[in-house]
């Protein structure tokens, strides 16, 4: 019996190695950029240090909400800039006057048909124009004598021009939104004038339509005077983005980041100080000040530090695997699985830290989401262990904050005992009061601590809630991915395969109720010994199962299933026999694969015979040919041999399964033999060689066999007259 189930190979360690290089890399690559970490300060706690004194002079950074309100301020203090368009009013007027001369010229000429190709289409519309023209052509032909006179309406143009002119006219409207002053900019220089002393453009604009309505035209008349009128209507002042935004990145520029300086040889804080927001800044504008003098080599180092720092702590998760979990360690598909879960919480950590808003946004790491991840993938043991590991990679992600990486041991601590015994996927959306309720005490644990305000506990609470709310969300949702993507079979996996209304064991029961019944009583037998030798238990009576299901295609090959008691390989010859027999392994394994049922489950099929003697057979054609014309190996079954304790306890369970239901009258003596034989033959056949299983859990396995079986085959004390009862029972079966 072997150590490790699977073997290492040279070049399944490289791909480790790898895959451990690769991910402390990754991780080390989100540390805070050009900083020197050394630990996280929180305000209202004790220096616990010695005292702190500057090694050069370095400014002291503002605290990032004070700057924040400062730029707000800077930028409120800038007016929107208008270029003042000199003369622009006279401009207008002019420009009616000669337009207005024009159009009469053209009227005059009865070039009507050419009209609308020699005057510029952007001055008036073609609507505008046509009922100038009509006014012009009945002026001419004496046919109207009452309507207005073109002259007339051009001169009304005019006049309302000159009247909305009487105060500058601003280049926007009143509804945008704008400042009481704005700046006037003449040459270089700019003039706050009061927004009050202009008048918007909108406005402008009704009041030239009120001039124009005044005049009791018709309504065609009245809209192309109003047209052609707001046509020549610029403003006087014209808003300049451009320049005011120049004006507003100056005022941010003249904003100064810093509070003040620390003088070389300074103290900044002394220890067993409280940690005020004042000194806080000052050590994290150190620490920063710190980062940015360091040389390219000293950043080499700096992250050869970060990388040993990961490496370190990856390594303890390393050294336990190899121990303590050598079946995870062999499999690289789960390293990687364990590698992509580390990347992705570190990446989230660094996401987090790029974030800068004044909310506990650290609560949004979802640790709790990968500590039952790593429960319901391997065990609660692997879970705590890596959750431990992950608290304190995410805490030095964070600038070594100790805080931090206790409330979320705590929590994802919490997490792993909720999923530890999970019996449905339902029961993941418990854990939400459990992480919620490690949150909430380690909150008030620490606020108390740093004498934190109320408030400022109660915004923790809320992001904490959402961290309880979504872990369970993002931990189904990431269950599915993991279990398509890597094939890993979970014990939620096995207790849905374990539903006796799923499609395979529903046809064991119905066509082979034999069989079905010998492989539920393997199952409690499985089940009972898993649990005494340290293997899982759910998985071997999922295995135990399923082993048989092959013998669903030809019911009646097997003796459990020949209910007249006619065996059909008494008129077989032993080649046949065989032939027929290891037909249940190949199309068990067929039918495995067809139901998509995990590789786990499809290896006890053929592993609970291993390469085992079909001896009844054997027997039968050594007696038939003779000894020396039979070869043994032509009576076992194709293998391979049992590699996992669970395997070989289905292997064990099934022979003794089967030799006690041919013990006639059985007792504990009999029943012991039985198993005792069985175990011996399997040992000696070499069917265990392959196996993990020591011999103290043999001795285990034995007394949990022994105790199964013989409440399996207990005695009954014989009713009255049953003597009478059997024979008339076989009379009537006679007629």
């Amino acid at each position: 019996m072997s150590i490790l189930p699977i073997e290492i190979t040279p070049k399944s360690l490289f791909y480790k190695i790898i895959i451990a290089v690769a991910t402390v890399f990754l991780i080390a690559l989100m540390f805070p950029k050009g900083e020197s970490i050394e630990s996280n300060v929180t305000e209202g706690t004790i220096w616990l240090h010695d005292d702190l004194i500057a090694q050069f002079s370095f400014p002291i950074i503002k605290a990032k909400d004070v700057y924040q309100r400062e730029l707000s301020a800077a930028e409120e203090s800038i007016y929107p800039v208008f270029i003042d368009n000199v003369g622009i009013e006279k401009q207008s007027i002019d420009s009616i006057n000669s337009y207005s001369r024009y159009l009469l010229e053209v009227f005059d000429n009865n070039i009507a048909k050419d009209i609308l190709e020699t005057i510029n289409p952007t001055f008036l519309s073609s609507k505008s124009f046509t009922k100038f023209q009509s006014i012009r052509l009945k002026e001419r032909n004496l046919v109207q004598t009452k309507g207005p006179k073109l002259r007339e309406l051009f001169a009304t143009a005019r006049f309302v021009l000159i009247r909305v002119y009487k105060k500058a006219i601003l280049s926007i409207t009143s509804s945008e939104k704008t400042r009481d002053s704005i700046a006037v900019r003449v040459g270089n220089v700019d003039r706050i004038r009061i927004i009050n002393n202009y008048r918007f453009y909108n406005d402008v604009r009704d009041e030239a339509a009120r001039q124009t309505a005044r005049l009791n035209y018709p309504d065609d008349i009245e809209s192309a005077l109003l047209e052609y009128t707001v046509h020549f209507l610029v403003p006087n002042l014209v808003y300049n983005s451009k320049l005011t935004e120049e004006e507003i990145g100056q005022a941010r520029n003249n904003v100064s980041k810093y509070s003040g300086i620390v003088n070389e040889n300074e103290r900044i804080i002394g220890t067993h100080e409280r940690i005020t927001k004042e000194t806080k800044l000052k050590i994290e504008s150190y620490k920063e000040a710190k980062g940015d003098t360091v040389a390219a080599g000293g950043l080499v180092l700096q992250f050869l530090g970060k990388f040993l720092h990961i490496a370190l702590l990856l390594g303890l998760l390393g050294v336990y695997l190899v121990l303590l979990r050598k079946k995870i360690f062999n499999e690289n598909n789960k390293l990687i699985l364990i590698s992509l879960i580390f990347v992705f919480v570190s990446f989230i950590t660094y996401l987090v830290n790029q974030i800068d808003v004044q909310a506990p946004i650290q609560f949004l790491i979802f640790i709790p989401a990968a500590s039952m991840l790593f429960t319901i993938i391997f065990d609660s043991r692997m879970g705590f262990f890596s959750t431990i590991i992950l608290a304190l990679i995410a805490g030095a992600l964070r600038g070594n904050d100790y805080t931090f990486a206790t409330m979320n041991l705590i929590a994802g601590g919490l997490s792993v005992y909720t999923v530890r015994d999970i019996k449905n996927r339902s029961q993941i959306f418990r854990s939400f009061l459990i992480i919620l309720l490690g949150y909430f005490l380690s909150i008030i644990a620490f606020g108390l601590e740093r004498f934190a305000p109320v408030d400022q506990m109660l915004v923790e609470f809320a992001f904490a809630g959402s961290n309880a709310l979504i872990s369970p969300v993002l931990t189904y949702g990431l269950l599915i991915f993991f279990e398509k993507m890597f094939s890993i079979t979970t014990d939620l996996t096995l207790l849905e395969l374990s539903n006796f209304d799923r499609p395979l064991l529903k046809e064991l029961a119905r066509k082979t109720p034999g069989t079905f019944n010998h492989s539920m009583t393997i199952g409690t037998m499985a089940e009972s010994a898993a649990e005494k030798v340290g293997a899982n238990p759910l998985l071997a009576r999922v295995g135990a199962y399923y082993h048989d299901i092959g013998k669903t295609i030809a019911p009646q090959n097997y003796v459990e299933n020949q209910l007249d008691n006619q065996n059909l390989h008494e008129n077989l010859n032993p080649e046949e026999s065989v032939q027929l027999i290891v037909n249940h392994v190949k199309e068990g394994i067929r039918l495995g694969t067809e139901n998509n049922l995990p590789q786990e489950i499809i290896d006890f099929i053929p592993m609970h015979h291993g390469t085992a003697t079909m001896t009844y057979f054997f027997e039968k054609a050594k007696k038939l040919y003779g000894e020396d014309k039979v070869n043994i190996d032509d009576y076992r079954y194709p293998g391979p041999k049992p590699n996992s304790r669970e395997a070989s306890i289905i292997m064990l369970a099934d022979g003794c399964e089967s030799a006690a239901r041919s013990i006639e009258e059985p007792d504990n003596d009999k029943v012991e033999n039985v198993i005792d034989g069985i175990f011996s033959a399997r040992i000696d056949d070499g069917q265990l060689d392959d196996s993990p299983l020591t011999f103290q859990d043999i001795a285990y396995m034995k007394e949990s066999f022994l105790n199964i079986l013989l409440s399996q085959h207990y005695r009954r004390i014989r009713y009255p007259k049953q003597d009478e009862l059997e024979k008339g029972a076989n009379e009537e079966k006679d007629k």
